[in-house]
This record gives C-alpha cells, structure tokens and sequence, in this order.
C-alpha cells in the first residue's frame, strides 16, 4: 500500500476482509458504540453507527456517551419485495428499529434506531426474509437501481433481472457477513466453502462507493448520468436489444473546494444485453486501479474520469472487456419523476404508485402509513417496488383486488397524490439531522413546511399546478440528487441554505448555485420573485428551470442533449 494512501485505506488492508474486531466491538457491552476502525467496516455490511444530535449536548452535561444507534440499509436491486416480505421489514422496523421504515433513492429499505445489542437479531431477521444488507453502504459496487414503473411488464422484467444480476455479480466474497451475523449459516445462492479471495475488489476493496443504475427511457426515474455507471435499455419492438453505457456521474462535493463538484455521466457507447457485465468489470476494475486512494474527496470515479481523460478511461475498459463499444444509440428522456395513481401494464395487471413523502413510512396522526400498507400486505398477491423518487409502488395487482386496496389506502390516509400539489409530489429530501453525522441543516424534517409555505408563493403567482421539482439536501453529500432539482437547497448550517437553481426535469442538467448560505426568509423572497417572473413571462408549456435559463436568470450549465440522437 502506497504510503500516501489514506487512513480509511489501511482500516481496509487490516481487515482480514471486512472483519475487523466487529465481533469483539459487537460483544462490548459497556458502550453502545463501536471501535472506531469498526464504525468503518460496518458500513460494508450494510449499517452505519449514528447517535442523536438533538440529545448530544444534554447527554454531554449529564456525562454521558451520546445516544448511540445504527441505521441498516438493505439491498434490494430495483427495490422489489414481495408482499410476504413487507410484513417481515414491517416486523422488523416495530421490533428491532423506531416504528418506521424508510424508502431511499436508492430503492432500498432503511432501518433507524436500532441499538447495539439488538444489531445481530435484526440483521438476522432481515435475512430470514431473504433480503440482506451486504454492500449496501462501503466503497463496493451497492445497490443497482432499476427503472420502477412496470408500465411495460415485459422490458421492465428484463431490465430488472439485467440490474439483479449485476448486483449479485460484484457482490464481495467474503465470508465476514454471514460469519459475524449469521454464524455463518448456509443462505439461499451462498457457498460456504468458496475460498476466502476477492477477485474482483481485492484487500482493499474500491477507493469509493460506486452507484450501478438501469434506465428505461422515456422515464429518467433512476436519474441515470448522477450514477457511477448507468445502462439505459434501448427498446425495439417491445424487445431491450442493448443498453447504452454512461460513466462518471456523481454528486458528492465539500462546501468551498472548488476541486469537489457534481457531475453528469458521459454517454461511451453502446452494449449488447450479454455484454453488459463485461463492461461493468471493465469500469468497476479500471476505477479500483486507477481511482485515487489518498484523498478520499476526490475519490469518485467522476474525478478518475476528468484527471485521465474520457477517451483514455474508455480505451482502457474496452482493453478490460475485450471489445470495443459500439456507438450509442438514439434516446429521449422526458421526465424524471414518477407516475402516481393506477396505471395498467400491458399485462393486464394495474399498478398503483403512492406519494410517502420524504420516504418516511410511519403512523402519524390520521396517515398511518405503516399500518395502512401492512394491511394492504396482508391481502396483496402482487409485489412492492420503491421507486428512487422515495415513492411506493403497490405493483402487479390483478383487476379484482383494485377496490379492496383502494379502500384501504383511503382508511389509513395512504392517498395523499390523490390531493398534494405537483410540488409537494415530487419533493426529495435526505434524512439529514438528527441523525446523519454529515448533516449541517434539516431536510427531511424541514420539508414538508418548506412545501407548504413556497406552496402559499405558487398560488398567490396562480401556479399552484406548476410542476417544480424540489430538492432538499442536508449537506453537499447530496442522497437526495439535489443538484438535480430545479430548486433545491444544500445545508450550510442549521437553518442556513446554498440555493441551487436551473436543472432540468429530466434529469441531463445540473443546476448552479444562486445564494449561498442564506436563511428561510430570503429563500423565500428569493424564489417569490423568480415566480411572479416566470407566471408573467414563461412559454407554453416551459418548465420552471428551463424558463430559469432561457430567460438569463440562472447560466446554463453544460449537459446531456435533451434528444440523443446519432
């Protein structure tokens, strides 16, 4: 190992492949907390060590350690789970976690709340439904987003089992997971005599997280170009032919590093269906060789990609893979949220998608949303997806049961697409304080009042039907693709914001700063001033970024063509 190689590196190299001292630090009894060097490799089997902000300083005065807890993250690629295995993370999250479960824009599950000595049982739990949480969180290959909506069954069910594939290829061979948590227990498509070797990873693993997404065009759900590596299926006759290949999308950066920057994916070309992991071992490999191991800030593979060169990072993953790439091939994107309401595939099944703002799901006053979709569970015979938009889709419902999940979604308060405005409809926002250790200011706790009151500004402008996507971010790590958002703002501090202004709602422009550090009132007056120009001057049909720009408010940053065609 190079001798500039950063801490987090060496935690790696000494790990004797992800193990650590996790089983010693797990049977500490005397703190809630981990061994430092273990709060790392936690992360590699799916959980992160958090403690509770809002308690920190009083526990402080009362000489106490802080209120410790772990958040667990699952894979789930494409984010489908049967409705046996709902009532299983329903379980879990009442048992073991807070009374919630949390959908990401990463399609998984997360639990909160779960204390130290009860981590070894839920992860268990969590397995004996047979979903896991290995690679989930750690600088592997995680989990593999999959376009949501079944609309078209057949290309959807393609693409889906193209991303679960994957997901399973670049799965770490260790056997730390299933060691530590399950006492090495036999699970379904495991070996238990595979030889300890990471043929893929190394001891070293990647330098960073690197995030895998499919797309299926003319839907952007996924936001394909903010991913590491994206495939976006190119459909003839009702057939996926091939995918097109983008590499280096990213969206971490730190508040005043100029070296740190979002970054939109680069189209490289075009893949055949079986060619499509061979290409993914060509990037993840070249990136784990190439990727800058000193300085983690700037250890995506988007920075790999801009120090080398496009041109050179792709001949390189051609040399890797075998074959040259052949050219892209035409798609166009419309949008990049979701469709809510019932929607009928070409299956003759229906699919319904709900509105779970912030992908909170929890029982809150007249929304018991936890209980709503346990009972809806209990009687589907279809599936659930979750949608990177932190959306729910209660999929693959025969015509029949239409009315019976229609009753209950209006009994536990499961409709609010049926009556939220397009703005509060679209919003994204990350977990951010109390719990996030990189949180400097509130988003999803702060989002729906955000909501409310730029909803009072859109209806004095006669807009309350524009179709703003809003983005909250409680730092610049960016889980919820804030640079995305036509508006969006970045925590700064508690209560203060960067205003990120200008992206398009189909995901292929990135917005640009417009105020920096600036509170609520100014947010406000901020945007109000954008609207009154934008209900007074805007064209027909134009999107409130794309108006942003036309009309000089925000500068245009490069991005992907709206149409790609060649």
């Amino acid at each position: 190992m190079s001798a500039a190689a950063s801490p987090v590196e060496k935690i790696k190299a000494d790990s004797r492949y992800l193990r650590g001292t996790l089983q010693e630090s797990l049977a500490d009894a005397v703190t809630g907390s981990l061994r430092e060097e273990d709060q790392t490799l936690i992360k590699y089997h799916g959980s992160y060590q958090q403690d509770d902000r809002d308690l920190r300083e009083e526990r402080r005065q009362q000489k106490l350690e802080p209120d410790y807890s772990f958040m667990i993250r699952t894979r789930t690629p494409g984010g489908i789970a049967t409705a046996a295995q709902w009532l299983k993370l329903d379980a879990i999250a009442t048992r073991f976690a807070n009374g919630s479960l949390r959908v990401t824009t990463r399609q998984a599950f997360q639990f909160h709340g779960v204390i130290k000595r009860e981590l070894k049982p839920t992860m268990a739990a969590i397995n004996a439904s047979l979903i896991d949480t290995i690679a989930a969180c750690g600088d592997v290959n995680r989990n593999v987003l999959s376009a949501a909506n079944p609309l078209l069954s057949s290309v959807h069910a393609t693409v889906h089992a193209q991303a679960k594939a994957l997901s399973e290829y670049f799965l770490p061979k260790t056997r730390a997971y299933y060691e530590i948590w399950l006492d090495e227990e036999r699970v379904a498509g495991s070996d238990a005599h595979e030889p300890e070797h990471e043929p893929i990873y190394g001891t070293t693993y990647l330098p960073r997280k690197f995030k895998t997404a499919f797309a299926v065009p003319p839907v952007n759900d996924v936001d394909i170009f903010a991913n590491d590596l994206g495939f976006i299926a190119i459909v003839e006759h009702d057939t996926v032919v091939g995918y097109n290949v983008t590499v280096g999308g990213g969206f971490g950066a730190t508040h005043g590093d100029p070296t740190t920057y979002p970054r939109l994916a680069d189209v490289i070309g075009f893949v055949t269906p079986e060619q499509v992991i061979a290409v993914a071992e060509g990037v993840i490999t070249t990136q784990r060789d190439w990727g800058n191991r000193a300085e983690r800030k700037r250890s995506r593979l988007k920075y790999t990609i801009d120090d080398r060169g496009l041109d050179h990072f792709k001949a390189e993953v051609e040399r890797r893979a075998g074959f040259a790439l052949a050219p892209a091939r035409a798609f166009v994107f419309d949008h990049n949220g979701d469709r809510f309401g019932w929607i009928a595939g070409e299956d003759g099944r229906w699919h319904l998608t709900l509105r779970i703002e912030a992908g909170r799901i929890v029982d809150r006053g007249e929304r018991r949303l936890l209980s709503g979709l346990r009972a809806i569970a209990q009687i589907h015979d279809g599936d659930f997806r979750l949608t990177p938009n932190q959306n729910l889709i209660v999929a693959n419902v025969p015509v029949a049961q239409r009315a019976a999940i229609d009753a209950l979604v209006a009994e536990y308060g499961l409709d609010l697409y049926r009556s939220a405005s397009p703005l509060r409809l679209n919003a994204l926002a990350c977990v951010a304080l109390p719990t996030c250790s990189l949180a400097m200011a509130e988003a999803e706790r702060y989002l729906p009042d955000l909501v409310t009151k730029l909803e009072a500004r859109l209806a004095a402008h006669d807009l309350a039907d524009a179709d703003i996507h809003l983005r909250i971010s409680g730092c610049p790590n960016g889980c919820s693709r804030p640079y995305l958002g036509e508006i969006a703002l970045v925590g700064k501090a508690p209560g203060r914001y960067n205003l990120m202004l200008g992206a398009d709602h189909r995901g292929q422009r990135l917005n640009r700063l417009h105020k920096e550090n600036i509170a609520e009132p100014e947010i406000l007056d901020t945007v109000d001033a954008l609207l009154a120009r934008y209900a007074g001057e805007r064209g027909r049909d134009e999107r409130f970024g794309d108006f942003l720009v036309r009309a000089g408010l925000v500068a245009a940053k490069p991005g992907i063509p709206l149409e790609v065609r060649t």
